[in-house]
């Protein structure tokens, strides 16, 4: 992996561990027959979403109809505690669809293993990953580009 997409992907799974995690719970759907469930699956459409719930989740628009049902609803989650989040947070959530939406399928499904990685670490050894990327965050851009245009060090 690019040392670019492991910085990113850390700071995902660092930064992801620090929020408490999403959980969007869904009504049961009154006996509903085989086929309206899968459609109701894939659902919402993005035509579907609220104008509300569309400008908060516009960086995903493009790769929104290929998410899966669990991901949108995730999102969605998101987009519903978005208003009564600080500035900063509000700021903080696009910039992180920003990054996401920018990467690739591979390095998306590299930043979930990380997250599950991380999430099955040891307290002190998260503890230390966060500390670890706090410093990397606090270095000056030129060094960070230096760090992430070396090759890794296994």
């Amino acid at each position: 992996m690019r040392p670019a997409g492991f910085l990113l992907a850390m700071f995902l799974a660092a930064t992801a561990l620090a929020q408490p995690p999403v959980d969007v719970a869904r009504k049961p759907a009154a006996k509903a027959k085989p086929a309206a469930k899968a459609k109701a699956a894939v659902r919402p459409a993005w035509a579907q979403l609220t104008a509300e719930q569309q400008m908060i989740l516009a960086p995903l628009k493009a790769d929104w109809e290929s998410l899966e049902p669990e991901r949108r609803r995730k999102w969605i989650g998101v987009a519903k505690r978005y208003p009564k989040m600080t500035p900063q947070g509000q700021e903080r959530v696009q910039r992180r669809m920003q990054a996401w939406a920018k990467l690739t399928p591979e390095q998306r499904r590299e930043a979930r293993e990380n997250y599950k990685r991380m999430a099955k670490a040891r307290a002190e050894k998260r503890q230390q990953l966060r500390e670890r990327w706090a410093e990397y965050q606090a270095l000056p851009p030129r060094e960070r580009e230096s760090l992430t245009a070396e090759p890794r060090r296994k």
